[in-house]
């Protein structure tokens, strides 16, 4: 009876912190403008399955592409375990499950411990990837601190989670041949290796490893699930929408703002006079802070996984200018929880005297930006750096005309002469006089 209470209070705990802060999450996404998402259903939902469910554009890199997928379906099936510990937990049973299925149980048992050395080993690799073998991708300046620390927390912490269960299992088995209230699970291949290492201890020391190890796991799998919502890892669940609400036009096209659309229509003659009332001014041209944004590229910045595949790809990353899209995405998911926390406090939220574009992200990083959209391609879970950088630079160049002053003759030839080039229009094809 106490350790039900005691399971009571823990999961009820655990849930009021995972609620509180997924309610904080969603209202942070919601300080960007609302955005009526509803075209191409059909194809959203294809790319959720394919794109987040199926890591299709993972297997670009098909090694740590399998190792991933091993962690992810382990997570995904080893749960299922969880929930008969949640009910174990309540109705103070053990392996609920286990009369119910009988040798079903066993081979299901297997294949988690299967999944679970799965985990183990992949975690293993990948941490011998970003910390012996230092891949470049992740040592880059924005992944200094906490970010690099974060990723080596998860993983250590699902090495610890998985040696629990093997320790859990191995401990279970021994008791199973004295103590009649520990249900028969069959034999378990891979806790097996670890029963002579428990086999020498008195009864009541396998009872204690085998609660310490079942407790250990329930608290860690409720630990590991408040902490997500912190951690980057929070792509485990807001891939699904993010790959859901992601932009499905074509990659080299670029999202025109209604407002400056209708007013080149209307000079140039075009606009239909029985079409809808135009759109209201915006009250901002592009970007400057996150509420200017729209709430899914907020969204997207806390899908990130900060794996850093946009970086590697972006050419100009590779020729050493500052920008990385990575950062783009951290420095927005920066932002709303800097305004966040300022709201909780009851503090001045976005009215703090900084913005996105300044104090988070430099011009000098934007305007590195070629819009060759590889940083979209490569990015495993349909994230685009490119819209937000290309909404910050509207706001530099239409709102402080702050653009470089090449791109300012530029924006004049093409305003003048319809081309990028300093000549009349009527010169246009001089060119094609001198073909013969």
């Amino acid at each position: 009876m106490i350790q039900q209470i005691a399971f009571i209070i823990t999961l009820g705990a655990a849930s009021w912190f995972i609620w509180k802060r997924a309610s904080r999450i969603r209202a942070n996404i919601n300080l960007g403008k609302d955005k009526e998402i509803k075209d191409n259903p059909n194809q959203r939902l294809s790319n959720m399955i394919l794109v987040a469910l199926g890591q299709k554009k993972m297997f670009k890199r098909p090694v740590p592409a399998f190792l991933h997928m091993l962690i992810y379906v382990g997570f995904l099936v080893i749960n299922l375990e969880v929930l008969e510990f949640i009910i174990d937990g309540l109705a103070g049973t053990h392996r609920i499950f286990s009369p119910y299925l009988g040798s079903l149980y066993t081979v299901l048992m297997n294949i988690f411990e299967f999944l679970a050395v799965g985990v183990l080993l992949s975690c293993v690799f990948f941490l011998i990837r970003r910390n012996v073998l230092k891949l470049k991708r992740f040592w880059s300046t924005e992944l200094a601190g906490w970010p690099r620390l974060d990723a080596n927390i998860i993983l250590c912490t699902e090495i610890i989670l998985m040696l629990a269960i093997l320790t859990m299992n191995a401990s279970d088995q021994i008791l199973q041949r004295t103590q009649d209230h520990y249900t028969a699970t069959g034999h378990l291949f891979f806790s097996s290796f670890l029963i002579p290492v428990f086999d020498s201890l008195p009864t009541s020391t396998l009872i204690f490893i085998e609660r310490f190890a079942w407790w250990f796991h329930i608290i860690g799998i409720l630990g590991f699930a408040i902490y997500v919502t912190y951690s980057k890892h929070l792509h485990i669940f807001l891939a699904f929408p993010n790959t859901y609400f992601a932009n499905v036009e074509p990659k080299g096209h670029m999202k025109n703002m209604p407002v400056v659309t209708n007013e080149v229509k209307m000079m140039l003659g075009l606009a239909d006079a029985s079409a809808a009332t135009p759109p209201a001014e915006p009250g901002r041209f592009g970007a400057k802070d996150v509420n200017d944004l729209d709430w899914n590229n907020l969204l997207a910045a806390y899908a990130c996984t900060e794996c850093g595949r946009c970086t590697s790809e972006c050419p100009a990353n590779i020729t050493g200018k500052k920008l990385s899209p990575r950062k783009i995405m951290m420095d927005t998911r920066d932002r709303m929880e800097d305004v966040g926390k300022s709201i909780e406090k009851g503090g001045p939220g976005l009215e703090d005297g900084k913005f996105l574009l300044g104090d988070y992200i430099t011009k000098e990083e934007i305007n590195a930006c070629t819009s060759c959209n590889a940083c979209v391609e490569a990015c495993p879970v349909m994230i685009n750096p490119l819209e937000i950088i290309l909404e910050l630079r509207r706001y530099v160049a239409m709102e402080e005309s702050g653009s470089p002053a090449s791109w300012n003759s530029v924006f004049q030839n093409i305003e003048t002469n319809f081309a990028p080039w300093k000549f009349s229009p009527s010169d246009r094809f001089n060119w094609a006089k001198d073909e013969k």
